[in-house]
């Protein structure tokens, strides 16, 4: 504890001099702590050992009652001492962590090595108008696109590509209506002008869960070609290069080669393959390669070879 003093007047020096009035008064605890009023002579100074600041022992300090247990008074003057040590050491702590923790950077999401640019697509209100839509569940998603699956929708070929959304509405109608689905199948359909179209509700750009191939419809985004696409039948090449365009952008966010094989785990056993297990299959495949199906037909299928190659020249492989 420090005692701090001011005194009014002077000493006489000399001897036989009369000694002038000398007024004193005293604080302690620090510069916080009140000080006492001046009197002659002044107050006694505290006695060396004795902890207890000057506001606790003096019961005329202003703002102390006259009559606290002595227990109270020591620690309430003990208070500002404290509460000063505390701020000191809170204060070194903070420099000491500014000075050897400097601040980290937020991760950012790395960019895909191979994006492939967005193509055009038309968004599903084009095609579903309010008259026509069903309740549904909230979209599902999956962390990720790493394949793609072709299909047709086995509809007839000589269709106005004006009318595709007409098309499209009605094999909306009957997979919610027939088939009791929450919502079209495919994520994305592709008319013989080369149009895209939005399916699946739940945005064109994120991972949506689809419909589309029992057993890998997880990471995976469904295309329908609308049409029928068998064994001889011409397919459109403004369609072929469309779905080549679409799939080297879907995959390319995950930076995916639409030329390699990648390996998905199949979740129900009316697949090809048995539920749980592991499947190595192409990146952009038909229908009938996870499913026994002949969807997207032989004629579509043996274009698929075709697709991978243009997509993956799109992402700059």
């Amino acid at each position: 504890m420090r005692v701090f003093r001011k005194t009014r007047g002077a000493r006489a020096r000399g001897a036989g001099r009369p000694r002038p009035a000398v007024l004193r008064r005293l604080r302690a605890g620090g510069l916080g702590a009140p000080w006492t009023r001046w009197s002659r002579g002044g107050p006694r100074r505290p006695r060396r050992g004795r902890f207890l600041p000057w506001s606790a022992r003096a019961p005329h300090a202003p703002g102390f009652p006259d009559r606290l247990p002595r227990t109270v008074r020591v620690l309430l003057g003990c208070v500002p001492g404290l509460a000063a040590v505390l701020a000191l050491v809170m204060c070194a702590a903070t420099v000491d962590r500014t000075q050897t923790e400097p601040a980290r950077p937020s991760a950012a999401r790395p960019a895909a090595a191979h994006p492939g640019p967005r193509p055009p697509i038309v968004p599903r209100s084009k095609w579903l108008d309010a008259a026509s839509t069903h309740a549904q569940p909230a979209p599902r998603y999956d962390d990720r696109v790493v394949a793609v699956f072709v299909h047709h929708t086995d509809s007839p070929n000589g269709y106005d590509c004006a009318d595709a959304p007409r098309i499209i509405r009605d094999l909306y109608a009957g997979q919610t209506g027939a088939k009791d689905w929450d919502d079209i199948g495919y994520n994305f359909l592709v008319d013989r002008c080369g149009t895209i179209y939005e399916g699946r509700a739940g945005g064109i750009d994120r991972p949506v869960t689809g419909a589309h191939t029992q057993g890998f419809n997880h990471r995976t985004a469904g295309v329908a070609a609308i049409g029928t696409f068998t064994s001889g039948t011409p397919v459109p090449r403004a369609m072929t290069d469309a779905i080549a365009r679409l799939v080297a952008w879907k995959l390319g966010i995950s930076d995916t080669d639409p030329r390699a094989t990648v390996r998905l785990r199949s979740s129900n056993s009316l697949s090809r393959f048995a539920a749980g297990t592991s499947a190595a299959l192409p990146t952009v495949a038909g229908h009938n390669a996870a499913f026994m199906t002949t969807c997207p037909g032989a004629a579509l299928t043996g274009r698929l070879p075709a697709i991978r190659d243009e997509a993956a020249r799109l992402q700059g492989r």
